[in-house]
């Protein structure tokens, strides 16, 4: 081989491994700066008012946050799969440093609904059972991702 040749192969080298430097430091910034500041939880229907007329919803449609007491009330609509997390493109986006940026997901499958932890560093819990592999969710059941406590309703 010309040393012409080498040289670029090193340039090339040099620069695919500045290029992968880079990509870690900025996931590494990014869970350490932890998530964007938000008022709360993105994507949250308010909470009707007592006096409104309530739309009729199916059983197990809805998440709704039971604790902290700060969000207590809001409530998710359920779609065929939702994901639960800090990252902006999570359908139910909670602003808690223990909740991975996607901690887990909901979804139907068969007239059920399931919840599975997407790996997530401190666990998903169902009635504080810690979620291992998919499971299914009942009505009243409440599922623990960080702080934040959720009820099927």
């Amino acid at each position: 081989m010309s040393s012409q040749l080498l040289t670029v192969l090193q340039i090339c080298l040099l620069i695919l491994l500045y290029l992968f430097f880079l990509r870690v430091l900025r996931a590494v910034w990014t869970e350490i700066r932890g998530p964007v500041p938000r008022v709360a939880v993105a994507g949250a229907a308010a909470p009707a008012p007592a006096a409104a007329p309530q739309r009729s919803v199916a059983l197990g449609s809805r998440l709704v946050v039971r604790e902290p007491a700060s969000h207590a009330g809001l409530a998710f609509e359920l779609g065929d799969e939702i994901t639960i997390g800090r990252a902006a493109g999570c359908q139910i986006t909670l602003d808690d440093t223990y909740v991975s940026q996607i901690h887990s997901r909901v979804f139907r499958r068969q007239g059920q609904v399931l919840v599975e932890d997407l790996g997530s560093t401190n666990g998903t819990y169902l009635n504080r059972a810690k979620v291992g592999s998919p499971m299914v969710l009942q009505v009243g059941d409440r599922l623990q991702v960080g702080g934040f406590v959720l009820e099927l309703t």
